[in-house]
């Protein structure tokens, strides 16, 4: 019996008019409603004809996307109620592992992973007539993907399927353009008062880094939430970034008037329910990562405290590193977890941070696909025909970067071939419902060690064992095959899974310890790590590694590290799971990563030549090299120039100034005359170096070059212009004494040191390519007097005080009045006479 009650008392009831009206006339639209509103429960009802203004229309079947299995569920059970049965009648839900769905199911609620399968196997999505992205202002990489299949579905074959974006926001124009100007209905919440209350800890708290969060923060939040029990009436809901948090602050309110529940996607079904289904008399402490911000509704909350912390996927490119880790929440967050207190009436959110630094939040979650590990995304783009997601309708393109790391990961695999194209065995990878990297340690690891061993590793890499199970990934599937707890019944059913999706053809025998070890290595090839000593390790990928102390696994000579992470200003990663292998294993599970041959570079000051053999930083072995291939040689040389400077060639002071006039010329006069800086020379080196370099064997060899004589190979030879270095930047000027005064041009401008009494006679400054050169005018004993660029001006405005200063001092040389009409000199009055 359908509960037309509850139905009419579901805010959203008064947009449906408004969207139904805007699928008939585009097909398409933006469904903009807050959390609590009915869009994900009503909706998808009145959309298949169950709960019509007239309590029924015309069968449709809708299908509903969420972004986690736990959301999936709750909306098929709360829609499932609404319509009085059982989930598997007409609303069923489709999730990981799990399928409940009937005959006469018209409303499915999938995740958005499974809808992607779907879309891959049946691009038409036969039978389905609208289909609705649940929460896509989250900004999910799958949600945005399936948006942009489904998009490319209507415009190709499906013109008729219907299209809805929900968002739980009022930032839905950009949803809108993407789907074609698509309509924008908006429903109105029952909107309660939210008092905010700014509750920072008192004391100082380290930023999150990594999966880390202050304890101090922890402890903080657990006495705030404390605190609101004290002060406010209901049920409290305290957001938390992730599983580990909440388990440490439910410890720390042991004892509190409470009931305290813990939420979050790998909660038992039971704890779930009991949370959604609102309190039996006592109050409650509900314990939620941000799955509850916008995804479920919790019934009964007045109070909500926020930690201020999210967790959000990022990669590390360079090292091959990617995982969840620890964020500021961000401001539209912050919105939505406030909201959760004045669902059903006001209510009061406590903020555990200073409320200066909430302006300096983001404004909203970084899209998933701008921030996390895109191989399994790339891998699906290819699979739809399209490698590198040009055609692709998203909301933000893929970054390059990213692409091309994946494009590698696929290569590696075998999942695409060169060209970018999907293989066979690509297309069979992306059905299983795995990062392409466990894919391809279940397809390979089950010939080598059994298809069921390789499943019960597999599914310990898709999802993180706890904690307390160790950082042995041998130990942990021990511990997974005996445990009874949440973790190990969710293990068992996708060992069950991936178990039906390979074949168990022999390799089943052999210890555990080795099976895991090679799995694991399979999946993550270039994270096989050697060890160094002290708990440390380096990855082939040239990542430094480093255990806990009191690890099991700190003797061990090898690793296939599982998971790893990279604190702030941390050298080395820290490994939070991985298994010992052996250097056969290693070898066999990296091999593309192996190079064996001559290996002649710069190290350690002079030239080094060795025959090598390493998995990527690796070194396995090494022995000198007698007669290393003379490019080789070349370009070794050619690399310490370029670490350690020009100046391991021969220069004299005669070299040095040559440099340095033909650095002048280039800047003041550009071409023929060459650039001489130390990345222009080292970019022409075959231009000035050689034959000289070509023969050179070691660090002596270049020292013996005449860096001179080579820098004059540069000259304008060809055009007759270097016969004019001398006329157009002299090495020296002869000045009216008769002397020949060096010109130093190392400066902004060409500087003539020369002393006074030289210059007498001399009305105007020296030139050199038209440049008027700085003169530093000297005393007799050679000392700083004065320094002009302007000879004239300095006679008949500068002189005078000099000459003041400096007769007294040095009475036996001429001063003359007027000093531009005596001869100059060089020498005292008396030597004159």
């Amino acid at each position: 019996m359908i509960r037309t009650d509850a139905l009419d008392q579901l805010p959203v009831r008064t947009a449906v008019p408004a969207l139904e009206r805007a699928l008939e006339d585009r097909g398409v639209a933006v469904l903009c409603a807050p959390p609590g509103t009915g869009k994900t429960t009503l909706v998808p009802l009145v959309l298949a004809g169950l709960a019509g203004p007239a309590g029924g229309g015309p069968a449709r079947r809708v299908v509903v996307a969420e972004p986690r299995r736990i959301a999936a569920r709750a909306a098929a059970r709360r829609m499932a109620w609404l319509v009085g049965e059982q989930v598997g009648g007409r609303v069923g839900f489709t999730v990981r592992g799990e399928r409940v769905v009937g005959p006469d199911t018209v409303v499915e609620v999938v995740t958005t992973g499974v809808l992607l399968q779907r879309l891959q196997r049946d691009q038409e999505l036969a039978g389905v007539d609208a289909v609705i992205i649940d929460e896509c202002h989250e900004r999910h990489l799958d949600a945005d993907t399936v948006a942009a299949f489904l998009l490319d579905v209507r415009e190709a074959i499906r013109p008729d399927l219907r299209l809805v974006a929900a968002s739980a926001t009022t930032d839905a124009q950009g949803w809108a353009r993407l789907l074609g100007d698509a309509p924008v209905v908006e429903a109105q919440g029952v909107s309660h008062p939210v008092e905010v209350v700014w509750a920072p800890p008192a004391g100082p708290v380290r930023p999150p880094h990594g999966m880390r969060v202050d304890p101090a923060l922890l402890t903080h939040v657990a006495a705030t939430v404390r605190r609101a029990l004290a002060e406010r009436d209901g049920d409290v809901l305290c957001f938390l970034p992730g599983v580990g948090e909440i388990g440490r602050v439910a410890g720390q309110l042991a004892g509190v008037a409470a009931e305290v529940l813990q939420v979050h996607g790998r909660a038992p079904a039971a704890v779930q329910d009991a949370v959604l289904a609102g309190s039996s008399g006592g109050r409650r402490v509900v314990l939620a990562t941000s799955v509850a911000e916008s995804s479920l509704t919790v019934p009964g909350v007045r109070v909500v405290v926020d930690s201020g912390l999210a967790r959000e996927p990022r990669t590390d490119h360079a090292r091959g590193l990617s995982a969840l880790t620890t964020v500021r929440a961000s401001q539209a967050a912050g919105r939505q977890r406030a909201g959760r207190a004045g669902r059903e009436a006001p209510g009061t959110v406590y903020r555990c941070w200073e409320q200066a630094e909430d302006g300096r939040l983001a404004r909203f979650p970084s899209p998933e696909i701008k921030v996390a590990d895109l191989a399994a995304f790339a891998l699906q783009a290819a699979c739809w025909g399209d490698p590198d997601a040009s055609r692709l309708a998203l909301l933000d393109p893929p970054p390059a970067g990213a692409m091309g790391a994946a494009r590698e990961v696929l290569t590696a695999v075998g999942a695409v071939d060169a060209a970018g194209r999907v293989t066979g065995r690509g297309v069979r990878m992306s059905r299983l419902g795995l990062h392409p990297r466990l894919a391809r340690a279940l397809l390979d690891g089950a010939a080598e060690v059994g298809g069921r061993r390789a499943a019960e590793v597999v599914a310990l890499l898709s999802e993180e064992p706890p904690r307390e199970y160790g950082d042995d990934l041998a130990v942990a599937l021990r511990t997974a095959r005996r445990g009874r707890d949440g973790y190990a019944a969710r293990w068992r059913q996708e060992v069950r899974r991936l178990s039906s999706s390979v074949e168990d053809v022999g390799g089943g025998s052999g210890p555990d310890d080795a099976a895991v070890g090679l799995v694991a290595a399979l999946a993550f090839p270039e994270r096989v790590a050697r060890a160094r000593g002290e708990g440390a390790f380096l990855m082939v990928s040239g990542t430094g590694a480093e255990l806990r102390d009191g690890s099991g696994l700190r003797s061990a000579p090898w690793l296939a590290v599982a998971v790893a992470d990279r604190p702030a200003h941390a050298a080395s990663a820290r490994v939070r799971l991985a298994a010992v292998v052996d250097e056969g294993t290693a070898r066999a599970a990296a091999g593309q990563l192996r190079f064996a041959g001559e290996e002649v570079h710069w190290a350690g000051g002079d030239v080094v030549a060795r025959r090598v053999e390493r998995l990527g930083a690796v070194e396995l072995s090494a022995r000198p090299l007698k007669q290393p291939a003379p490019e080789l040689v070349r370009e070794a040389l050619v690399e310490g120039l370029r670490r350690e400077g020009l100046g391991l060639l021969r220069w004299t002071r005669d070299t040095g100034q040559l440099r340095e006039r033909l650095a002048f010329l280039h800047r003041e006069l550009g071409e023929p005359w060459p650039e001489v800086s130390d990345g222009a020379l080292l970019d022409r080196t075959g231009e000035w170096l050689e034959p000289e370099l070509s023969r050179a064997r070691r660090r002596c060899d270049l020292a013996r070059i005449d860096a001179g004589q080579a820098l004059r190979r540069l000259l304008p030879w060809a055009t007759g212009e270097a016969a004019r270095l001398d006329e157009l930047a002299p090495e020296r000027i002869e000045v009216p004494s008769g002397s020949r005064i060096r010109v130093e041009y190392g400066g902004a401008q060409p500087v003539l040191a020369v002393k006074l009494q030289e210059l007498f006679g001399l009305r105007e400054t020296p030139r050199v390519a038209g440049v008027p050169v700085l003169v530093h005018l000297l005393s007799p004993a050679g000392r700083p007097a004065a320094v002009t660029a302007d000879l004239a001006s300095f006679w008949r405005e500068g002189y005078r005080a000099v000459r003041a200063e400096l007769r007294g001092r040095y009475p036996k040389h001429p001063w003359p009045e007027d000093p531009t009409t005596v001869e100059a000199t060089r020498f005292t009055k008396r030597a004159r006479r």
